[in-house]
C-alpha cells in the first residue's frame, strides 16, 4: 500500500504548480538573474575593438579556448566583462578543498560547523580574485600581442593602462557572476554556479544545431551521419539520466521493536549513487586543465619568436588542443582523479559507521563498528570505479569522435553530462517545492477541521 508521501508525490501536476507561488517567486527569481548573465555577456572590456576579436576567435577556432568559449556561453569570444565565467571561483574551490584535506587547520576549520564553512568560503572568495586577475592579465597581455602580429589594432589604447582596466572589469565581472549564483542557490531554484554553467552551454546550442543542419544541407555532412549525431545525443540523454539514477542499496536493519502487531524489525537501506560526485569531476577536471592553457594560449601570442620557450609555448599549445591526444588524457585522468577524490570528501564510511552503531542500526552479516565502515569503504571503492568510467566515456568519446570526424556540433559529452545533470537536479528541487506546498496545504486544512470540531 503506497504511503501518503508516495500519494502526494503523484499527485504533482500543473494545476498543483499553478498554486505554488513561492516556487513561481523562485523560478522567475532564477530566470530574471539569468537573463543579466546572459546580458553581461555582450558587454565588452573597455578599450577593446569588437572587428579585431573576430580574428582572434577564427586563429584560436578547434583550439582549447573554444572548449572556455563553450562554457562561458560565447563571453571570451566576445571578451566581455565575463569572459572568464565561473571558472576562476571553480579553480578556488578545488585548491581550497585539497588544501583542507592536507592541511589539519584547515580540517579544523571545516568542523567548526557553520562558521568554518563561512570562513572557508571567504577564502575561496579571495583565491578567486586572485586567480581571476593572473588570468586577466595574461588575456590583456595577449590581446595587445595578437595585434602587433598580425598588423591589427586589437586595443584602441595599448599600453598598462589597458591591462588595469581589464584585470579590474574581469575580476568585477567573475565576482558579480558568483554572487549572482549565491542568490540563485538561496532565493531560486537549483544551483546557482551549475544553472550559470548550463545557461552558457545551452546559449550556444541554437548556433551549433544550425551549423549541423547547414552542413547537412551543403552536403558537407552526409544526411546518414546527421541522423546518426541526432540518435547518439539522444541515446546519450537516455543513458545518462538511467546511470545519474542508479543506485546500489545497503539493507540497514534495526532493532526489534513492540508494534501493535508484535515484535517486528524495522528495516530500511542507505543508497549509494553509482556517481556520487556527479557533474564536479568533469568541471573540476576542465576549469583546472583550462587555467594553465588559458595563460599560455595568451603568453604564447606575446612570445612567439621571442624567445626558445615562446616557442615552447607554441609548440605545447598545439599538442593540447582540443582533441588531441595528449589533452584527452590529462583531461581523463583529471576526472578520475576528481571522481574518487569528491566522492571521499561527500561520503565518509567512518562517519557513516558510527551513525549507525549510534542509532543501533547494522548491516545483516556486518559488525557495528569497524567492520562496517571497512563494507561500506569496499562498496563505494567498487561503484565509484564503475561511476568514474562512465564520467570518463561519456565525456571523452563523444568529444573524441566530434574532433576526429570534424562536426560542426559542440554539445559534447562533458556539455551533454553538465545539461542533463544540472536539469534533473533544478526538477528535482521544484518537485520538493511542490511536496513541501502540498504539506503547507494538508496542514492548514488539518487545522481548520480542528477549529470546527472546537
Amino acid at each position: 500500500m503506497a504511503s501518503r508521501v508516495d500519494q502526494m508525490a503523484s499527485s504533482i501536476s500543473l494545476a498543483n504548480f499553478s498554486k505554488a507561488t513561492e516556487l513561481k517567486k523562485r523560478l522567475w527569481f532564477t530566470l530574471g538573474v539569468l537573463i543579466v548573465f546572459r546580458m553581461l555577456s555582450f558587454v565588452p572590456l573597455p578599450g577593446v575593438d569588437p572587428t579585431a576579436l573576430g580574428l582572434l576567435s577564427q586563429q584560436t577556432q578547434g583550439g582549447v579556448l573554444d572548449f572556455f568559449n563553450t562554457f562561458s556561453g560565447g563571453s571570451l569570444k566576445r571578451m566581455s566583462l565575463t569572459a572568464l565565467g565561473v571558472m576562476p571561483y571553480i579553480t578556488a574551490s578545488i585548491v581550497v578543498q585539497l588544501a583542507t584535506s592536507l592541511s589539519p587547520t584547515l580540517a579544523a576549520i571545516k568542523k567548526e560547523g557553520e562558521s568554518g564553512r563561512k570562513k572557508l568560503n571567504q577564502y575561496t572568495r579571495y583565491g578567486t580574485v586572485g586567480l581571476t586577475a593572473v588570468q586577466g592579465y595574461f588575456i590583456a597581455v595577449g590581446l595587445e600581442a595578437f595585434g602587433a602580429n598580425n598588423g591589427v589594432q586589437a586595443i584602441v589604447m595599448p599600453g598598462m593602462l589597458f591591462r588595469l582596466a581589464a584585470v579590474i572589469s574581469l575580476v568585477g565581472g567573475t565576482m558579480f557572476l558568483m554572487w549572482l549564483g549565491e542568490q540563485i542557490t538561496s532565493r531560486g531554484v537549483g544551483n546557482g554556479v551549475s544553472l550559470i554553467i548550463m545557461a552558457g552551454i545551452v546559449a550556444d546550442m541554437p548556433t551549433s544545431l544550425v551549423n549541423l543542419l547547414q552542413g547537412g544541407r551543403s552536403g558537407s555532412i552526409n544526411p546518414l551521419s546527421l541522423i546518426l549525431i541526432v540518435a547518439a545525443v539522444l541515446g546519450l540523454t537516455l543513458f545518462i539520466c538511467y546511470m545519474e539514477l542508479a543506485q546500489r542499496r545497503i539493507l540497514i536493519q534495526y532493532p526489534k521493536r513492540a508494534t501493535q502487531r508484535g515484535m517486528q524489525a524495522e528495516r530500511s537501506h542507505l543508497p549509494l549513487k553509482l556517481n556520487t560526485a556527479n557533474v564536479i569531476p568533469p568541471i573540476f577536471a576542465s576549469s583546472l586543465l583550462l587555467l594553465p592553457l588559458t595563460v599560455s594560449q595568451f603568453a604564447g601570442q606575446r612570445a612567439e619568436g621571442e624567445s626558445w620557450w615562446g616557442d615552447l609555448i607554441i609548440t605545447l599549445n598545439q599538442y593540447l588542443q582540443h582533441g588531441s591526444l595528449l589533452y584527452m588524457t590529462l583531461y581523463g585522468a583529471g576526472i578520475i582523479f576528481f571522481t574518487f577524490f569528491y566522492t571521499a570528501v561527500v561520503f565518509n564510511p567512518e562517519e557513516t559507521a558510527e551513525n549507525l552503531k549510534r542509532h543501533g542500526g547494522f548491516i545483516p552479516g556486518i559488525r557495528p563498528g569497524k567492520n562496517t565502515e571497512v563494507y561500506l569503504d569496499y562498496v563505494l571503492t567498487r561503484i565509484t570505479v564503475v561511476g568514474a568510467a562512465y564520467l570518463t566515456g561519456i565525456c571523452l568519446v563523444p568529444e573524441y569522435l566530434v574532433s576526429a570526424l570534424a562536426i560542426p556540433f559542440y554539445l559534447g559529452g562533458t556539455s551533454l553530462l553538465i545539461v542533463v545533470n544540472v536539469t534533473m537536479d533544478t526538477v528535482t528541487q521544484i518537485q520538493s517545492h511542490l511536496l513541501a506546498h502540498q504539506y503547507g496545504d494538508l496542514i492548514k486544512k488539518a487545522k481548520l477541521k480542528g477549529a470546527r470540531l472546537r
